[in-house]
């Protein structure tokens, strides 16, 4: 347009001279820039496409905005005890952050077992021990875990602190949860619950939910290493002592083990003679004499069968564990595999997680079914199968058959063992008889 034209247009109703012609020209020209080059606002209430002028002058709405965007995060106690129940107080964390619609703060492991000394166990990192990426990737969209770092102000905290005491009732303690899902306290980038630790807060969640969470747990590289190294010992011996029985017999390659969990040691045997006085149950001890009958006893075992022995260390010191099983079962422990070093310069829970992958990674598995390694163990294998579509959960034609020495089953050998996925908690398959499916 010819500016010096301007003055023959009307703009309102008003003639304009050249000058006040090119100021409008200007702000025409900013305003097109503006909408084409500003970001939109409009999620914050401010300046959006649709209404250049619009500005959200309430406050509350803004800050309501603003939470929405910022991730808010649940802290939980230092994770206690043993492996197993480690990966149980863990994941029950994780199912409370999910239904508070949290992120789990990474939680602080034990390295050490103390059951009562608490200013005596060792803490250790959880991300030391599994994949905290891959965990966040496997379990995108159901469970996420966030690292402190990412907590914008470590000081704007609500302390949820859990009941204890037989009054305190699976409902009340629902009930808290469910109150604290109200947008009351979405102002809080964190709760922190305070208390018992997780591995005691009553259980809310069915087992395929713990499953969805176990299944995300990967180990690190150095403790998966490691365990690739039994393994291999395991097969490679395995492997060697089969030829010496049957030197002219074609050996299967890699060599397929049988691991045993055996429960013998003193301790455990105090501990389940007096689960058996209180439940009334006489199938939850079984001697070495037991498993040793039981394992020699499954159908469909073909012999030579090489048997991997996870004992306690207490343990490695008993020869008798290793005689008296049935001809063509080969059995071998830490000791005479010679990879007793291999655990040694670990800590007591990098130890028990390499022996629970190799037990994992069995061709068959044998185990107490009131025992929560046992237990988890199976829990795995099966929900292992199940995702890959497998048929046959039982028995040797299963992918990776299971079985409870405690319990007899057909030809006076050990029961086939599948967790039931359907079960409403995870309690109804640990310690308990009528948990094993098959």
């Amino acid at each position: 347009m010819d500016i010096s034209n301007c003055k023959h247009l009307r703009f309102f109703g008003l003639h304009l001279n050249s000058l006040a012609c090119k100021c409008v020209a200007l702000v025409v020209i900013a305003l097109v820039l503006r909408a084409i080059f500003l970001p939109s606002f409009s999620s914050l209430g401010g300046i959006g496409n649709n209404n250049l002028f619009a500005v959200n002058n309430n406050p509350s709405t803004l800050n309501q905005e603003l939470r929405i965007e910022k991730t808010q995060f649940l802290e939980v106690p230092q994770i206690i005890w043993g492996l197993n129940n480690q990966k149980i107080a863990f994941a029950r964390a994780c199912l409370t952050a999910r239904m508070l619609n949290r992120t789990l703060l990474m939680p602080s492991l034990s390295a050490s077992l103390f059951y009562k000394e608490i200013d005596l166990l060792q803490p250790i990192s959880f991300d030391k021990v599994f994949q905290f990426e891959n965990f966040n990737s496997l379990c995108k969209g159901f469970v996420q875990l966030g690292r402190y770092s990412e907590v914008s102000n470590q000081s704007d905290v609500f302390e949820l602190r859990k009941g204890s005491g037989r009054r305190w009732t699976v409902k009340r303690d629902l009930d808290q949860l469910r109150q604290f899902r109200n947008n009351l306290y979405d102002g809080y980038e964190i709760i922190r619950i305070v208390g018992k630790n997780p591995f005691l807060w009553h259980d809310h969640w069915p087992v395929k939910d713990y499953a969805r969470v176990f299944e995300c747990l990967v180990l690190v590289e150095e403790i998966s290493r490691e365990a690739d190294k039994i393994v291999s010992k395991i097969r490679e011996i395995g492997s060697k002592e089969i030829r010496k029985i049957e030197p002219f017999q074609n050996v299967i390659d890699p060599v397929p083990y049988v691991a045993v969990h055996m429960r013998i040691e003193k301790d455990w045997m105090i501990h389940c003679k007096k689960l058996e006085q209180r439940s009334n149950i006489s199938e939850i001890c079984s001697s070495k004499e037991e498993i040793m009958e039981r394992v020699g006893n499954i159908v469909g075992l073909k012999t030579p069968a090489v048997i991997y022995l996870a004992v306690a260390d207490a343990l490695l010191e008993d020869n008798s564990i290793l005689t008296g099983w049935k001809e063509g079962l080969l059995p071998f422990e830490k000791k005479k595999l010679g990879v007793v070093e291999i655990y040694k310069k670990h800590q007591y829970l990098i130890q028990s997680a390499i022996d629970y992958e190799v037990c994992l990674r069995s061709d068959v598995f044998v185990g107490n079914s009131f025992s929560t390694f046992s237990s988890l163990l199976v829990l795995d294998r099966t929900q292992k199968m199940i995702k890959m579509g497998a048929r046959n959960l039982c028995g040797m034609e299963a992918k990776w058959p299971s079985y409870s020495y405690n319990l007899r089953g057909e030809s006076k050998g050990p029961h086939p063992w599948m967790t039931n996925m359907s079960n409403l908690n995870l309690q109804a398959i640990s310690y308990g008889s009528n948990h094993v499916s098959c």
